[in-house]
């Protein structure tokens, strides 16, 4: 009996409650929902704003390693690359350890190398013969050499000591020193140009021989070793990589890499004798645009023709 009348009473008891305290009820739920709602909402909207960040962190490009890139000449540009047709093969002193090269006036010039037996001579481009020489002392290991408003001027490897000769008749003119090794020499007809063995070619003036200006070279931002002889054709300058069949080809300007020429297999093996060294020595007949290549005691000189791959 007790509990069939307490149960109307206490649903009535509760109903009452509820009304006259439904304000402070409402205003509770609101709160409660609100809270957890609010904080539910907010971490969500933090999560995809942090996500968005981060995938933004991602795919946006960092200004250090552009600038850093542009330093150090990075780029996704594809480099050219040639090989080569045999146009022409002419006799090479195999004794000659070749340091410098160039043609001019119909003869050759060629500076070679190595302790006690370097020198500087002139010789016809036919047949191989040495023309004119003249000895180098024996305690310099002669490197490159070029021709320039009337004078010839030849490095020695690490003595740090130039030599400037009368074209005509050898006779030594000067000296010039310089604070880096002597590898390779060209000129574009204000500055002679030179190489050290680095991934850096030097400007120095024909006067004083101080440097005026250094250009690097890097490869999709690793430096390129090793230049060695060089020659300036026609607003480009081309350096032989010692040790390699490579030449390349490089804005004067900029160091910008313009191509690579590969020379692999051009002394072949039959014409081989063990004897030979490396590829080395590059003259441009600037005339007959003609383009001439050989290598430390090679049997032969070659007139190639460069072909794109």
């Amino acid at each position: 009996m007790l509990e069939n009348h307490f149960a109307p009473w206490s649903i009535y008891i509760w109903v009452k409650f509820m009304l006259q305290n439904r304000n402070i009820l409402l205003g509770l739920g609101i709160l409660i929902v609100g809270c957890g709602g609010s904080k539910t909402s907010l971490n969500v909207d933090n999560n995809l704003s942090s996500a968005n960040h981060t995938v933004e962190q991602k795919n946006a490009p960092s200004k250090l390693t552009i600038h850093k890139a542009a330093e150090t000449g990075v780029s996704t540009e594809t480099i050219p690359i040639y090989t080569y047709k045999i146009k022409h093969a002419w006799p090479h002193d195999k004794q000659a350890f070749t340091q410098g090269l160039i043609y001019q006036d119909g003869i050759l010039w060629e500076s070679t190398g190595q302790y006690g037996s370097s020198s500087l001579r002139k010789v016809e481009l036919k047949t191989g013969r040495v023309l004119q020489k003249i000895s180098v002392p024996e305690e310099y290991f002669a490197e490159g050499m070029t021709l320039f408003r009337g004078k010839v001027f030849q490095l020695t490897w690490q003595s740090q000591r130039g030599f400037i000769y009368d074209p005509t008749t050898f006779q030594k003119l000067g000296e010039f020193v310089y604070n880096n090794e002597g590898w390779g020499l060209t000129h574009d007809g204000e500055s002679l140009i030179m190489s050290d063995g680095t991934n850096q070619i030097r400007y120095l003036d024909p006067t004083t021989f101080q440097t005026t200006r250094k250009v690097s070279i890097f490869e999709r931002g690793t430096p390129v070793m090793r230049l060695n002889e060089l020659e300036f054709i026609r607003g480009e300058i081309y350096a032989n990589i010692w040790e390699t069949n490579r030449i390349v080809r490089i804005d004067p300007k900029s160091g910008k890499i313009l191509a690579w020429i590969d020379l692999t297999g051009l002394l072949g093996d039959k014409e081989r004798t063990g004897a030979e060294d490396v590829l080395n020595g590059i003259a441009y007949d600037e005339k007959g645009q003609r383009l001439f290549v050989t290598g430390k005691l090679w049997p032969k000189l070659f007139e190639i023709e460069l072909v794109k791959k």
